[in-house]
């Protein structure tokens, strides 16, 4: 990124709302089409939607245990990420063992935003809130092949990796990190 392209990181706002769920249409299409995916129409709109539905419900903290960023350039919304409770998938994935711990989910940028650190950034903005909280550890998951290589290179081995999760040949991994190794620089 350079000068001319400052980078903001904020909680998601109503005035947001609306960018950021175009980046989840377009981004989760992008996602399913370099999988090999992207005839799986039904699938794309139902985890654009309810990402939709997260990002929403988060926006009234009174009733929503969901905690939303958005990365900017230029007050573009470019990326976002989130931290949750646990999901279903890494319920199902460890047996239950991680359910007391929340989970950094809604990693998405915009494709054209990709290997521009946007991602890192949102990662570190997150793990600096989670340490104000005084929350010490994360979980997070992925079955997407491109998302699992990024991920084994900054989070490195899975806590768990399930085999055929979504079928032959698919592998959902699932990670267990503390936030003290991604607030002191260890990774």
């Amino acid at each position: 990124m350079t000068k001319a392209h400052q980078l903001s990181i904020n909680t998601l706002t109503q005035d947001d709302i609306q960018s950021v769920c175009q980046l989840f249409k377009y981004s989760i299409s992008d996602a399913f089409k370099k999988e090999g995916l992207g005839h799986l129409q039904d699938d794309i709109q139902k985890e654009v939607e309810n990402k939709k539905q997260m990002a929403n419900t988060s926006l009234n903290p009174a009733n929503s245990d969901t905690y939303f960023l958005v990365a900017k350039i230029a007050g573009a919304v470019v990326g976002t990420i989130s931290f949750a409770p646990c999901g279903e998938d890494i319920r199902s994935c460890t047996g239950n063992q991680l359910n007391d711990v929340g989970e950094l989910g809604s990693l998405y940028v915009l494709p054209s935003y990709q290997g521009q650190g946007v991602g890192s950034a949102l990662i570190k903005e997150l793990m600096a809130y989670l340490r104000k909280q005084g929350i010490d550890q994360f979980c997070l998951d992925s079955g997407y092949k491109r998302a699992q290589t990024r991920w084994l290179r900054k989070f490195g081995e899975p806590y768990k990796a399930v085999k055929d999760y979504w079928g032959p040949d698919s592998v959902h991994m699932v990670w267990f990190c503390k936030v003290s190794d991604y607030i002191t620089g260890k990774r």
